[in-house]
C-alpha cells in the first residue's frame, strides 16, 4: 500500500503518499516529541522508496542512521498501534556539512546562488543590492565566471577602480556603498561561507537517491553550526528550493513524491524576510509540488509559519502546547482553527493535555480532502531515538557511495584568475605570432645596430664629438657673413633631413 502509518486514535492514521507532495507541518512545544515524529516520517518515507532531506539543527536527528534499541516499552507502543513487523534497523543515511567537518561539503556557486539571495545573506540595503546586480551584470557582459568569494571580491575591487565608467554605463555607485558590501562579504567569509561558495556544486540528483534494496536514502545536514548564522541558513534552504523548482520537471501528482524535504526551526527562514522573498517562497510552496517535492516544515508553533504558507500545508501533527504566556495563548488558538474539527474533541483545551508522543493528527485523504483531527499515539520509528556517536557518523561517511565526488575541493580559472591576469600583464599568447615577433625583433636590432656606427660618426659620442659638431664649430667663424650662415643651414638642414628652405 502507498501508504505512511502515522499512528492510531480511534483507529489508525495513514499518510497516502499520493498526497505527501502537499507539504506538511509538525509542530510543538520542547520536549513533546515532535523530532520523534519527524523521524518516524522520514523513516516511513525511505521505507517506500522516497529519497528525504532534512536539517539536523540539534545534531539529535542522526540516529536515524543507526538501529534503534530493543525495549519492552516499544514493543507494546507498536502492538498498541497495530504494527506487525516492527523491528529495530537502521536507515540508509548519507552526511552533508557546509563547512565539510561533519559530512560531504555541500556547495553552490556565487552564480547559482544569484544576487538576490546573496544580498539577503549579505545583509545589504536596496540599494547596496542595486550594485550586486551591477557587479553581476558586469561579470555576464565580460564573460567571468562568478564561483567563489574569491571571485566576488575581485569583482568589486574592479568595480571600485573603473567605478566611474562603470557607473556611466550601468547607474551610480557610490564608494560608501561598495566599501559597505566588502565588508559583509568578509563577514560572510568569516561566518564561514568560504567553505559553501566553490565547486563541485552540488548536483540534485545525488540528493535524491535509492540503495541497491531499493530505499531511499535520507541526506541529512548537519546544521547545529551552520545555526549560529541564522541568514545563511535561511538562504541556503531558499536556495535549494528554488534549485528543485527550476531544475526539476513537472510531475503532477505522483504515486509517491521523488523526494520530501524537511526544515527544522521553520521560523528562522522566516524572520526578517522581505516581502519580495516571501512572495517567492510562496510561490515556490505552490508550485513545487507539481515537481513531486513534499516540503514539511518543523517548528514550535504553527504561527512561525506565514499564513499564506500555512494554508498549504495539508498533513499536520500537533504536539503539545502548553498556554502559559499570551504568546502561547495565541498559538494555541491558531493550532486549533488550523484543523477540521472532531466533534469528539474540543482542539483548543486537548492540544494542552497531550503526553509525549501524543499528537492531533489530520492528513490529506481521498481527493486531497483533509480528514477531521485525531487524537493519536505517533508510531514509533525502528531507528535509534537519540544522536550517533562521532566514531558511528566517521563510519557512515566512509560507506557513502557519493564520498569521492565532493570531498575535494577544485578551483578552475574564474573572475579571480583572470582578472589578476589583466592587473599583471599576463596573457596567453600565439606560438606563431611569438616567433614572428622575435624574427621582427632581430631584425630591428640588426638595423640599429648598423645605423649605430654612422649616427655615431655624424653626432659623436660622450668620448669624442662626431662630424655635425666640427662642421658647427668652422661654420661659426663664419657666421659674421650672409653666406656662412646659407652653409651653415644647409649642412645642419641635410644631416638632420630637414629642408633648408625656410
Amino acid at each position: 500500500m502507498n501508504t505512511l502509518l502515522i499512528g492510531k486514535g480511534d483507529q489508525q492514521v495513514h499518510l497516502n503518499l499520493k498526497y505527501a507532495n502537499r507539504h506538511g507541518l509538525i509542530a510543538g512545544a520542547t520536549g513533546t516529541g515532535k523530532t520523534v515524529s519527524l523521524m518516524s516520517l522520514a523513516e516511513g518515507f525511505s521505507r517506500q522508496g522516497v529519497p528525504v532531506f532534512i536539517t539536523d539543527v540539534k545534531g539529535d536527528i542522526s540516529g536515524l542512521a543507526m538501529a534503534g534499541t530493543p525495549s519492552e516499552k516499544l514493543l507494546q507502543r507498536a502492538a498498541q498501534i497495530g504494527i506487525e513487523d516492527y523491528h529495530n534497523e537502521a536507515n540508509p543515511v548519507v552526511l552533508w556539512d557546509l563547512a565539510g567537518i561533519q559530512g560531504h561539503p555541500l556547495r553552490t556557486t556565487i552564480s547559482e546562488m544569484g544576487p538576490t539571495l546573496l544580498s539577503r545573506i549579505l545583509e545589504l540595503n536596496d540599494t547596496q543590492s542595486g550594485i550586486l546586480d551591477i557587479v553581476f551584470q558586469l561579470a555576464d557582459d565580460q564573460g567571468l565566471l562568478l564561483l567563489d568569494l574569491d571571485d566576488l571580491r575581485a569583482m568589486l575591487a574592479l568595480v571600485a577602480e573603473e567605478r566611474k565608467e562603470v557607473s556611466a554605463k550601468y547607474g551610480l555607485i557610490s564608494a560608501q556603498s561598495l566599501a559597505a558590501i566588502q565588508r559583509s562579504v568578509l563577514g560572510l567569509e568569516r561566518d564561514g561561507g568560504k567553505d559553501f561558495f566553490g565547486e563541485p556544486a552540488l548536483q540534485l540528483e545525488d540528493l535524491m537517491r535509492t540503495n541497491l534494496q531499493g530505499r531511499g536514502i535520507i541526506n541529512l545536514l548537519a546544521a547545529n553550526k551552520l545555526i549560529l548564522t541564522p541568514r545563511l541558513y535561511s538562504s541556503f534552504l531558499l536556495w535549494l528550493l528554488s534549485e528543485l523548482f527550476e531544475n526539476l520537471p513537472e510531475v503532477g501528482d505522483p504515486e509517491k513524491p521523488k523526494l520530501v524535504f524537511f526544515i527544522d526551526e521553520a521560523h528562522l527562514l522566516f524572520e526578517g524576510c522581505p516581502p519580495s522573498l516571501l512572495k517567492r517562497v510562496e510561490q515556490i510552496m505552490r508550485l513545487i509540488r507539481s515537481k513531486g517535492v513534499g516540503v514539511y516544515f518543523c517548528s514550535q508553533f504553527p504561527d512561525d509559519v506565514p499564513g499564506e504558507i500555512l494554508g498549504q500545508l495539508g498533513n499536520r501533527i500537533q504536539h503539545a502546547l502548553r498556554a502559559y504566556t499570551p504568546r502561547d495563548q495565541k498559538a494555541v488558538k491558531t493550532a486549533a482553527e488550523t484543523f477540521v474539527p472532531n466533534p469528539k474533541l474540543v482542539v483548543s483545551e486537548v492540544i494542552s493535555q497531550l503526553g509525549v508522543g501524543e499528537a492531533l493528527v489530520s492528513m490529506l485523504a481521498d481527493k486531497g480532502v483533509p480528514t477531521m483531527v485525531e487524537r493519536a499515539l505517533i508510531a514509533p520509528p525502528r531507528c535509534r531515538m537519540g544522536p550517533a556517536t562521532s566514531e558511528e557518523l566517521h563510519q557512515v561517511r566512509a560507506q557513502s557511495p557519493i564520498g569521492g565526488k565532493y570531498d575535494h575541493s577544485i578551483n578552475r580559472e574564474s573572475a579571480y584568475e583572470l582578472l589578476n591576469q589583466r592587473r599583471t600583464g599576463v596573457a596567453t599568447s600565439n606560438p606563431t605570432s611569438t616567433a614572428s615577433d622575435k624574427a621582427n625583433d632581430g631584425q630591428t636590432g640588426q638595423k640599429a645596430e648598423e645605423q649605430g656606427w654612422f649616427s655615431e660618426l655624424i653626432f659623436g659620442n660622450k668620448r669624442r664629438q662626431g662630424l655635425a659638431e666640427t662642421l658647427s664649430k668652422q661654420a661659426a667663424r663664419t657666421v659674421g657673413s650672409q653666406l656662412g650662415k646659407q652653409i651653415l643651414r644647409g649642412i645642419l638642414g641635410g644631416m638632420l633631413g630637414k629642408s633648408s628652405r625656410r
